[in-house]
Parts: structure tokens; sequence; C-alpha cells
């Protein structure tokens, strides 16, 4: 069995469907296909639970139209005429509900986001499979809320792989579907409370479902023609990379590399299970493969450019040492507010920090203040990194303007500016 990872660009019209229909149809054996929510739904849905959580019925009722249309269009063209998945008008259902019955503060914010968000992957898995089915492939629906069992860190769930995989074997192969249709992104508590796994987090899913059936492979479906050394939309010139090494992989994927998910590379890393990064505007390209060993290193600098960070700089307010004691009541703060770190740097009496932006910035600062802390914040800001930079690289980069911090290895140069 092979696995198959399709994100949201690659399902984000009627003809994406079809195309990802024809590759399905092309593959020889059993697939188990990952599907995330269609195009930009994720944010639609984020748009709806804004609304919601501040107690604006009316702008998320017309906030979810705008979902609800979207999808009839591509169900429409599909189907030839407008058509409506009972499941799928029940998805509709249970949303509205949501929003205009329920209570946002009788639960947390992050639980009430992965309530809200899953209906993407539920709408767009089952939009997929039925269309397999209607296409002529044998297809067959699975909730993987009912799979993969997480633990209650809701928008940052873990699998529990363990407690997983036999829920998986046996759907598995208790289907005599040629492909079956899972969600990426998100799973369920033992309670059955939906959880996320993170954005992005699809590439997680699939390298988890890769683990348990002892797939053959796994490949990500994207838009372009395989791993590239920066992103085409923010860097130009950028060259295809045939070949990477499951290290060179997490190091890439840690530093914000929209290649995979950060947690992707573990669980394909214990089997051995290569990992492809495929073209679905042409299958026929080669791709690339992340494995374990590789023909020849890497010779050439790949620049990641992460988005939407914050930088905090941090003193004592008694001017004492930023000591061992000190750095962990700092990140004990940030743990409790799911601040994540990307870059950090120290002196005898103060600590820079570089965070992803935060919902949560305030109580965050409100907290190191209660802890004997003083902090001063720039929103806004982004951090470039670098993995084999040149010479040239490290003299136009460092000495550019909005430079706010820099921090370089041998192998590695990292730039914190001004957006």
């Amino acid at each position: 069995m092979k696995v198959y990872k399709f994100g949201g660009a690659s399902v984000k019209d009627a003809a994406g469907v079809r195309n990802l229909a024809q590759i399905a149809r092309n593959t020889e054996g059993r697939l188990f296909v990952v599907v995330s929510a269609m195009g930009k739904t994720t944010n639609a849905l984020e748009r709806v639970m804004e609304a919601f959580w501040q107690g604006h019925t009316g702008e998320a009722v017309v906030a979810m139209q705008t979902i609800v249309d979207y999808h009839a269009e591509i169900l429409a063209d599909l189907w030839g005429a407008p058509h409506l998945p009972e499941r799928v008008r029940t998805f509709y259902e249970e949303l509205e509900e949501i929003i205009t019955l329920a209570n946002p503060k009788s639960r947390t914010y992050e639980e009430w986001y992965d309530r809200i968000v899953s209906f993407g992957e539920l709408i767009s898995t089952t939009i997929v499979a039925d269309y397999l089915s209607f296409d002529g492939t044998s297809a067959e629906w699975l909730d993987i809320r009912r799979i993969f069992l997480t633990n209650s860190r809701f928008r940052d769930a873990n699998i529990d792989i363990e407690a997983s995989t036999p829920r998986l074997l046996r759907a598995v192969d208790s289907s005599s579907a040629k492909v079956i249709v899972g969600q990426g992104f998100i799973g369920a508590t033992e309670s059955g409370a939906t959880t996320t796994i993170g954005r992005e987090g699809s590439d997680y899913s699939a390298a988890v479902a890769g683990y348990i059936l002892g797939a053959e492979s796994v490949s990500i479906w994207k838009d372009v023609e395989g791993i590239l050394n920066g992103d085409p939309k923010q860097f130009e010139g950028v060259s295809y990379i045939p070949e990477l090494t499951y290290l060179d992989a997490i190091e890439l994927a840690y530093s914000g590399a929209q290649i995979i998910h950060p947690k992707t590379i573990k669980p394909l890393q214990n089997k051995s299970i290569p990992l492809y990064v495929k073209c679905f505007l042409n299958p026929s390209l080669p791709g690339s493969v992340i494995k374990e060993q590789i023909s020849k290193p890497i010779d050439l600098p790949i620049l990641i450019l992460k988005k939407g960070q914050t930088l905090l700089s941090i003193k004592p307010q008694d001017y004492s040492f930023i000591l061992e004691e000190r750095m962990a009541e700092v990140f004990a703060i940030l743990e409790r507010h799911r601040a994540k770190v990307h870059l950090i740097q120290n002196s005898a009496i103060s600590m820079a920090l570089c965070i992803d932006h935060s919902r949560y910035l305030e109580e965050i600062i409100a907290d190191l203040h209660a802890g004997g802390f003083s902090v001063k914040y720039n929103t806004d800001m982004e951090l470039l990194t670098i993995r084999g930079y040149t010479q040239s690289q490290l003299a136009e980069f460092v000495e550019a303007e909005g430079v706010y911090m820099t921090q370089r290895s041998r192998k590695v140069l990292r730039i914190l500016r001004k957006s």
C-alpha cells in the first residue's frame, strides 16, 4: 500500500479533484489518501471561529455561507448539476448549530477552534471520496477522528501511535476499497473531543498512516516540481533538489521550511519509508525523495523565510543574572501560553527570543512582568534561515536594513528582521 497526501491547493477546485482522481486511478495497488481542506477553507473557518468567539453570530453565519457557496460551486462542476452529499449536509448543520446556539465561553478558545476548523477536512474528504466512487474508482471515506487518538493539547495535539495502530489496521483490513480517504490535520481525544495537530499537520497525518500501515512509500503532492532550495513565491532563481536525507529534512522543517510539517519525518525514519514530494500539476515528473542516504550532498544554499514572528527582549527587573533557573521561569511561561521559540540569544542579564506571533502576547508579557522581568517586544518580524550560506549572502543579508538579530554557525545563518 502507498500513502498519498493532497494539500488544499491540489483540491482547490473541481479540476484539482479530477486530477486527484486520475492520479489515484493510474496508481497500481491500494491507496490510503490523506486530504486537506480545500483551497483556503481553513482560513475561512478561522474567520467563522473568530466571529463566533466574539459573539458576532450574524458575521459567523455570513462567513459560513461563503464556505458553503465555495464548495457548492465545486460540487456542481464535478457532478454536472447542483449536488450535496448527505454527509456534507450533516456537517453544515452541525457547524450552523454551533455558531448559532452554542455558548462560546462554555469551552476554551482552543477547543472551539479545533471543533470548528476541522469541518474543512471533513467536508473535503467527503467530496473526494464520493467523487472517486462517482468516477468509477472504488473508494471509502474514513472518519480519522475514530482512528487517530490524541492527547488533549488542542491546536497542537500529539497522536498516540501505539493506541491508534489497531484502529487503523482494523479499518483498512475490513475495507475492500482500492482507495481509502481520510482527513489530515485532525484526530480526537479518548472522550471524543475533536483535536487538530497544528497548521500544515496533514503531512504528519500521512506519515503516521504510512508508519502504521507499513507503507511502501508516502507521497506529498504539491504545486512545484519537487523540493526547491527556496519558496519560489519569496525568492527568485530557486533550484530543484532531487534528494534530501531525513536529517536534512528535519532541520529544514524545524527552521520553517514549507516542504513538510516538522513532526513528519520521525515515524517514516523509524521504518525507512521514503517520502516523495511530487508535482500534482505534472505527475510524470520524478519529484524529490527524502530517505536515509542520498547519492551526493546538497551543494547549494537553502533559504527559508518564516513570517509572523515576534521578538521579545527580556531582563530581570532587579538586574540579576539570567542563569538556568531564571531561564526556566521564562520558558515555563512561554510553554503555558504555547509560544514556540525559534531563536535565542542571551547575555549576562538579558535574553532575546524569537517566537511565533501569539494571540496571547499580552498575557505572556503580563506573566513575565509578574515574574520579575521587564519586557520589550517587536511584532511583524520575519526569520530568514540560510542553510549552507555563501560569503556573498552573509554580506548581503546581515548588513541589510531592518536586521534586529543574527546568529550563525559553520553551516547555518539565521537573521531576524522587520517584515
